[in-house]
């Protein structure tokens, strides 16, 4: 599939940031309560909701006016590693974390013209198994369009931050041991090489995790992951994180603000090993 041609975009990119120090490294100490990180997935619209069975889709307008909520209340959307390290440094307050899931094609011609436009960056979790593919693991549809190797590049040159969703988008919790290593440690050095740096973020796949899965994800050298809700197994490798959709209105952004850390367990210094759990957040 060629290249998507690239949006007209006339707000500057963010300068990027030197490579930082992985986050494994500057976030030795408890953090207490979670940051509250926000789950995108695609950003285009759409005519009514049996177009999106699953919830993942919000307009542009919609997500136009969530950042600006966002910015009118002193807060900022940044990266989740950037986020992480300004938090380990004291300097954390007023930012929230932004992240959007699965790579599609609509971040780079759709999101990101705006989270420039908010001075806003984010992370974006890609499939380097699927370069230019589409969501074929969501079996009611529709078909949308992934990112491609180009794509990906570009959406890193432009300031945000490209983390791995795993090869192809598999439950890990369910992989045999050779799919697990490849999912976690295999889809890092594709993106290494394909962006000329090792990602330091993963995102859970269907927001499944469980010990294993997670000891596979530090172990390929991950300086943290994303879950949804990841219950007792919540740490710097399973970050919980909030559902934003096409309903969530100024007062609903106010509510889940308000309720996430009375929802969310604090994050400890380290996970313990031999916890047992396995969670699902439920969104793709």
């Amino acid at each position: 599939m060629p290249d998507e041609p690239a949006p007209a975009v006339t707000t500057a990119a963010p300068t990027p940031a030197p490579d930082p120090v992985p986050v494994s490294r500057r976030t030795r100490r408890t953090f207490g309560a979670p940051p509250w990180v926000l789950m995108y997935h695609s950003v285009a619209e759409i005519a009514d909701a049996s177009e999106d069975p699953y919830q993942v889709t919000v307009s542009p307008g919609r997500l136009d006016r969530q950042l600006r909520w966002l910015r009118k209340r002193g807060l900022r959307g940044v990266a989740v590693g950037e986020l992480l390290r300004a938090r380990a440094a004291g300097q954390g307050r007023g930012l929230v974390g932004l992240t959007f899931d699965d790579g599609y094609a609509d971040f780079r011609s759709e999101a990101l013209p705006l989270l420039l436009r908010h001075e806003c960056t984010a992370t974006v979790f890609v499939l380097p198994g699927r370069p230019g593919g589409e969501n074929a693991w969501d079996p009611l549809g529709p078909r949308k369009p992934l990112l491609t190797e180009g794509g990906i590049r570009a959406v890193g040159e432009a300031g945000m931050e490209i983390g791995s969703h795993g090869l192809v988008h598999t439950d890990l919790t369910t992989a045999d041991d050779e799919t697990l290593t490849q999912e976690t440690a295999g889809s890092r050095a594709l993106l290494a090489e394909l962006t000329g740096r090792a990602p330091d973020g993963f995102c859970y796949p269907y927001g499944t995790v469980d010990a294993r899965s997670a000891d596979a994800v530090r172990a390929a050298g991950y300086g943290y992951a994303c879950a949804i809700d990841p219950g007792p197994l919540t740490a710097l490798h399973a970050l919980p994180r909030a559902h934003i959709g096409a309903a969530d209105t100024a007062w609903r952004l106010h509510l889940k603000r308000a309720l996430h850390p009375l929802r969310r367990r604090p994050l400890p210094r380290e996970r313990t090993e031999a916890t047992p759990a396995t969670t699902t957040g439920g969104i793709r």
